[in-house]
């Protein structure tokens, strides 16, 4: 069995990127439709019911490509919508925080877990016995491309500073902005606490997936990759061609949603 339909994939911004460049590395021959909901972001400062509506339009508009799965790529989202979004649509959806807290509570050998994301995010109490601390500076920092340097390790010694307290061994990275500067976050937390990238994590769920239910796509050749955002700048654009790690080449369309 095979299934030809594109993988369908939302974030507030282009953070779910992140989740992109997971997928094209495993499973390469697939299609992916990527939105990015750039004219709202960020979902973090958002109330609940404006994160769930949010989601809910982000959602249909992948359900009118015909998608064959769907991966919240959005801390934020997945904490607020992510179940309800489950419970609601008639394709499978994949958030990136179940798998990423499984995959930390396995790990960790003192089961002192620290999460770190957007205050929405930290304050849902989704990442459920872990530690956390809301980081809402790190998103704008790395959006501006302020990935080293003086400031952004001052914020961060700051954001870790309970974490270290708290003497963690495992920190959970809940939001898929920070992937970008995973570097950094490990040196201020210490090398011996060990980071969990969601994004890796829910790619691999979705192929096995995929995989188990005979769902791959019969393609042997590369997979066609759409993206979409609801407000496109260069800024923008660079931001996208940095999380995705290769130029885009002018293949971002805008979209309206609701």
């Amino acid at each position: 069995m095979t299934d030809n339909r594109a993988i369908g994939i939302f974030d507030s911004g282009l953070g779910g990127l992140t989740v992109v460049r997971e997928l094209i590395k495993i499973l390469p021959n697939e299609d992916i439709i990527y939105l990015g909901d750039t004219a709202r972001v960020p979902y973090g400062t958002r109330s609940k019911e404006t994160i769930i509506k949010f989601s809910h339009e982000d959602a249909a508009f992948l359900l009118t490509k015909k998608v064959k799965i769907i991966i919240i790529a959005c801390n934020t989202a997945s904490a607020m919508a992510g179940y309800r979004l489950k419970n609601s649509l008639k394709v499978p959806v994949f958030d990136v925080i179940i798998p990423a807290l499984k995959e930390a509570k396995r790990i960790s050998i003192k089961g002192k877990i620290g999460t770190i994301g957007t205050r929405a995010t930290i304050l849902s109490g989704a990442y459920k016995g872990t530690h956390g601390t809301p980081c809402p500076l790190l998103v704008p920092f790395i959006e501006e491309g302020i990935l080293k340097g003086s400031a952004i390790s001052h914020v961060l010694k700051d954001y870790l500073a309970p974490l270290k307290k708290k003497k963690i061994d495992t920190l959970i990275l809940g939001c898929t902005h920070y992937p970008i500067i995973k570097n950094i976050i490990q040196k201020e937390i210490g090398s011996k606490v060990k980071l969990i990238n969601p994004e890796k994590i829910v790619a691999e769920d979705a192929r096995e997936y995929l995989t188990q239910k005979g769902m791959l796509t019969g393609k042997k050749t590369n997979g066609k990759r759409q993206y979409f955002v609801t407000d496109l700048t260069e800024r923008f654009r660079k931001v996208a061609e940095m999380f995705l790690g290769h130029s885009l080449n002018g293949s971002i369309k805008k979209v309206t949603l609701g």
